[in-house]
């Protein structure tokens, strides 16, 4: 007759398990406490926004892109794409189902609106963003790089958006434990959640790249055959949802073909050249096309350091292919926005210059961060 575990027994094996869940999260305080100064920065600024335009917070918080999802999460996706181009041609085909997905979770198991769940997804998901930056950067560099590198990513110039009901938080989350994952050889695990990373957005599927690289890496020196799970399993993600669309709407290319129609006209290739012929035409009148100019200023610059403090081979091929999808598009170009999904450039920032010199740009960028999320709430800058 078996005896039951007693609860001292029961206390010895959780314990370890326990202790170093406790000792992860001791460790990843700085990351939480970055990630919460630079929302209590956000909302505050958006707070006084409102305050002073007699709007509610959340107005600010769900508009843009935030919209479409929690459509998506409250009515499912439409069946066909309107005729037409530009506002008329809009539809929520045009957005990946992850991030509507949870919103529409969280609303069951909360019973929160749907506004309110999507604010609470995104802003877990903008915490464990910090926790994965911080530990991917510390498995390479140090503690001290690591607290570098999350400040630079969530005070950046486009992080305001981690507080609206985006997808950066998710992507940032999944990529950088991805590229954890694989850095200690995790091929399953790595594979599965780069599956869920592309299942966010179409730049989030550059996380497929470091996979077949790692994959490769491990493969040549050691013939380790499991590597290959990894970019196996990344694009399901992407393809469960074109497959879905194929059933739903009659043709795999529906997220395709409504960004084309309602956002992405123009020949492709064309959003760098585009931004940088509207800032020598309007000048800093045109606060969209400015900001693409900086950010790709400030992306040639840290490809620069990228070559003096050479990084693992799968930050460079996710950095790579992020920066590959903002070229290639005819209007997203080189943005603050892309820069802040292509997070691992920020990680070498860190760990290329000084103290005294960090200092200055993290302040600066605070204050590019702050002006775009005020701008945010006007036409000035659509994020």
């Amino acid at each position: 007759m078996q005896t039951p575990a007693s609860s001292m027994t029961t206390t010895l094996v959780a314990s370890p398990r326990r202790a170093a869940a406790r000792a992860v999260l001791v460790a990843s305080a700085p990351a939480l406490a970055i990630y919460a100064a630079s929302r209590v920065f956000v909302l505050g600024l958006l707070s006084v926004v409102a305050r002073v335009r007699h709007q509610a917070l959340g107005h600010y918080l769900t508009r843009w892109d935030s919209h479409w999802y929690i459509q998506i999460a409250r009515h499912g996706y439409a069946h066909a794409i309107p005729r037409g181009h530009g506002n008329a041609a809009q539809v929520n085909l045009g957005f990946f189902p992850l991030l509507p997905t949870l919103i529409r979770v969280a609303h069951w198991c909360t019973n929160l609106s749907y506004p309110a769940a999507g604010e609470f997804v995104t802003f877990v998901a903008g915490a464990l963003a910090a926790v994965g930056v911080w530990w991917m950067v510390h498995d390479v560099f140090d503690t001290t790089i690591a607290t570098r590198a999350t400040a630079l990513v969530f005070f950046s110039p486009a992080a305001g958006v981690l507080s609206f009901v985006y997808t950066e938080g998710l992507i940032i989350a999944l990529a950088s434990f991805t590229m954890l994952a694989l850095h200690r050889q995790r091929w399953v695990l790595a594979g599965v959640i780069a599956a869920l990373a592309t299942a966010c957005d179409p730049v989030a599927s550059a996380i497929v790249v470091p996979c077949a690289v790692a994959a490769y890496t491990a493969w040549r020196s050691s013939r380790d055959a499991r590597a290959w799970w990894a970019p196996v399993l990344a694009p399901a993600g992407i393809a469960t949802f074109f497959v879905y669309l194929w059933l739903h709407t009659g043709s795999p290319l529906s997220w395709y073909l409504a960004q084309r129609a309602g956002w992405q006209a123009g020949p492709m290739g064309t959003g760098v050249f585009y931004a940088l012929y509207r800032v020598a035409l309007n000048g800093v009148n045109d606060l969209n096309s400015l900001a693409k100019t900086v950010a790709l200023v400030a992306a040639v610059v840290m490809v620069v350091l990228w070559r003096r403090i050479r990084p693992p081979l799968t930050w460079s091929a996710y950095a790579g292919a992020v920066l590959l999808f903002g070229a290639l598009s005819p209007i997203v170009g080189i943005s603050p926005r892309l820069l802040l999904r292509g997070f691992p450039l920020f990680a070498v920032a860190a760990a290329s210059v000084t103290r005294p010199r960090f200092l200055v740009l993290v302040t600066l960028s605070a204050l590019a961060m702050g002006v775009l999320t005020v701008a945010s709430t006007t036409l000035a800058w659509t994020p």
